[in-house]
């Protein structure tokens, strides 16, 4: 893949993250454009349209993004560049919700350096267990 559609690729994905809390934030949405201004895309015209904001991203299709860009063996370069433009998008307003998190968590189990493999079904209790923790910690 080249760098414009890498790139392209990865906004998109920032896009879907924006959306992943139900609306888009001013930092967020700031963080967002300059991103396009950036690297060139503003006037691309399906990003253009995911920027207007006129139609929401939802989560299983930011989900599919974040799948497509980094595929069944991510180098760790792709993986570490997704990670902190995700993070500084997600910290940009300095609220981190739920689904912000969960996304992190996600992607952290994608990370192409975990030296110990998991089982998938590892992975998946350890996510549960600790989205439960953050909840139960958010109740009281």
């Amino acid at each position: 893949m080249n760098a414009q559609n890498k790139n392209k690729q990865l906004l998109k994905i920032l896009i879907g993250a924006a959306w992943i809390d139900g609306i888009i934030q001013v930092e967020e949405r700031e963080y967002l454009k300059r991103m396009a201004e950036t690297n060139g895309l503003s006037e691309e015209i399906e990003l253009k349209d995911l920027l207007s904001e006129l139609k929401p991203v939802h989560p299983p299709q930011c989900y599919q993004w974040l799948e497509e860009y980094l595929g069944d063996n991510p180098t760790l370069d792709d993986y570490q560049e997704l990670l902190e433009t995700l993070s500084a998008l997600i910290y940009s307003d300095g609220d981190v919700q739920m689904q912000e998190a969960q996304l992190l968590t996600k992607l952290q189990l994608l990370d192409p350096a975990q030296e110990s493999p998991k089982s998938a079904f590892e992975k998946i209790l350890k996510t549960i267990q600790k989205v439960y923790k953050k909840a139960v910690d958010q109740k009281i």
